[in-house]
């Protein structure tokens, strides 16, 4: 897909920011709350890995809830509405953009390349976004852990030595 017209965008959020209210899971773009913060500050390696992870966590998601979806007719569908994605975006990445446009309107539905009904993006999307946000929240709870039992580790081999 060609990005002639488009510029990559430089984050994943979604103006949907919930984590100024505390949460440690953004629930627009889920990303963990310290990566929203530290956003600006990151390395074009450490926003790389950042995005992986997004997608990754899209294209577990959504590429089983979407079956039917033609990849290349998303591919247009959201190139005609003019999002911004890079050249190596997941299939996931690029069936969310399209739900997102087919959430906001759903009677592009049709055209989308989805694979779906009008009738379906609402049901779909609410479903999508209950299972990316509990994806998300055990993705950080796992990060949180591994982080403390790295911490409880170095402070056991210091209190030992």
């Amino acid at each position: 897909m060609s990005n002639d017209r488009r510029i990559p965008s430089l984050t994943p959020c979604a103006g949907r920011c919930s984590t100024v209210f505390g949460d440690a899971v953004c629930r627009g773009c889920r990303r963990f709350n310290h990566e929203v913060i530290q956003w600006n500050t990151y390395s074009a390696e450490q926003r790389q890995t950042i995005w992986k992870r997004l997608d990754a966590q899209l294209d577990q998601i959504l590429v089983p809830m979407l079956p039917h979806a033609d990849i290349r007719h998303v591919e247009g569908f959201i190139e005609s509405k003019r999002i911004r994605v890079f050249e190596d975006a997941s299939k996931g990445r690029k069936l969310y953009h399209a739900l997102k446009i087919c959430e906001k309107n759903k009677n592009l539905a049709t055209e989308s390349g989805l694979g779906i009904q009008a009738q379906q993006v609402k049901p779909i999307w609410t479903e999508f976004e209950r299972r990316v946000l509990a994806l998300a929240n055990a993705s950080y709870e796992l990060a949180w852990l591994r982080a403390d039992g790295i911490s409880q580790s170095l402070l056991q081999t210091i209190d030992e030595e």
